[in-house]
């Protein structure tokens, strides 16, 4: 069990590293208000997960591979990459139903969830 830890943490390590250095990248080259930076972070991510996921139906995957770049990279470098995964399974399996619901649901208590939390953290 020590050894997957230590393999995701590794990959989430430079998935997040990744991340900041887009966001970096971005800040110092646009100035739009659009957040240009976390919309490349999420579609290269999303890119970047269904390719391994499709490689990985191809060519034999270890275990320890999936949790280094799939569970642990894409993980730190956007959990929407996971969602967006998640969400293609869904139509892949013909669940519509439970893929409006988690999408709706996702981004609606999304958006409230971080409003309380910048509510709550203003109370003194």
């Amino acid at each position: 069990m020590i050894k997957q830890i230590t393999l995701v943490a590794f990959g989430g390590a430079a998935g997040s590293v990744s991340r900041y250095l887009i966001s970096l990248w971005g800040t110092k080259h646009f100035s739009y208000t659009f957040p240009l930076s976390t919309f490349i972070v999420n579609m290269t991510g999303c890119f970047i997960i269904g390719f391994l996921i499709g490689l990985s139906r191809h060519i034999v995957f270890e275990n320890e591979l999936k949790l280094v770049l799939i569970v642990g990279f894409c993980g730190g470098y956007t959990t929407f990459s996971t969602f967006s995964s998640e969400n293609m399974k869904l139509i892949e399996t013909g669940n519509y139903w439970t893929l409006a619901s988690y999408i709706a649901s996702s981004v609606l208590f999304g958006l409230i969830a971080v409003w309380c939390g910048n509510i709550l953290s203003n109370i003194k």
